[in-house]
This record gives C-alpha cells, sequence and structure tokens, in this order.
C-alpha cells in the first residue's frame, strides 16, 4: 500500500500541488503582513479621519433579552478597507509574479502565440508557426 501511494504522488501531480497549495499559503500570509504592517499604515495617515475602517450607516437600533444594545447597520467602512487591502494585494502578487515569471535573455517569444522558446528554435512547439 506504501508503494502504491508513492506511486501515486509521483506519477501524479498530487505532490506538485500540495507543494503550490502550501508556499501559496506562505506567500499569501507575507503579501498581507506587507500590506497590512508596511503599505497600509501610510496610507492611513493619508486619509480623512482616524476610525474610517469602523465607519457605518446605522438601520436600526434594538435591545435584546440581556438588555444589550444591538445595532444593525452596514459596515461602509470595513468594506472600503477590505477593497483597499485587495487592490493593494493584487498588485504586490502581481509585482512579484512579473518579477519570478520574466522571461530569461536566453529565449525568445513566438510572434504567433507569444510562447517563449530558445533562441535557436525556428518552430514554435505551441503552435508550429515558423520563426526567425
Amino acid at each position: 500500500m506504501v508503494t502504491e501511494f508513492r506511486g501515486f504522488l509521483t506519477k501524479t501531480n498530487a505532490m506538485a500541488l500540495a507543494i503550490g497549495v502550501i508556499i501559496g499559503g506562505a506567500v499569501g500570509k507575507v503579501v498581507s503582513a506587507l500590506v497590512s504592517d508596511i503599505l497600509m499604515p501610510p496610507i492611513g495617515l493619508l486619509l480623512p479621519g482616524s476610525g474610517w475602517r469602523e465607519a457605518k450607516y446605522v438601520l436600526s437600533t434594538t435591545t435584546d433579552a440581556a438588555g444589550e444594545t444591538v445595532e444593525n447597520a452596514i459596515l461602509y467602512g470595513h468594506f472600503i478597507s477590505t477593497l483597499i487591502d485587495f487592490l493593494i494585494i493584487a498588485f504586490v502578487v502581481f509585482l512579484i509574479a512579473k518579477w519570478l515569471l520574466r522571461p530569461d535573455a536566453e529565449t525568445k517569444a513566438c510572434p504567433e502565440c507569444l510562447e517563449a522558446l530558445p533562441l535557436a528554435a525556428r518552430r514554435c512547439r505551441a503552435c508550429s508557426a515558423a520563426v526567425a
């Protein structure tokens, strides 16, 4: 059974997928920390008011059985801050991907499909177009 399981892991892309998910989760934590700890404090200084993340529009206020006040509110400050965080995180991930996936100096792009090809290639391996 162990041999069969090891064969499953090596013959399928299960191991590569697992490694990708683990690395993706770690990169996500790093990028989130970069945004919340490094980028958002200076951005927060540029935004008016100090409690903009807690901004809300109260629709109604009621009292529950324990005598505590319960608000039914639209939390638009939280939504806006989450949207800003998302945009910054997406931009940072874009920059990281662009840096990691840049083409090597020893390749050229296919004029038809833009596949990266070795400099000596005369035909594209993806679309079979002639490459100069």
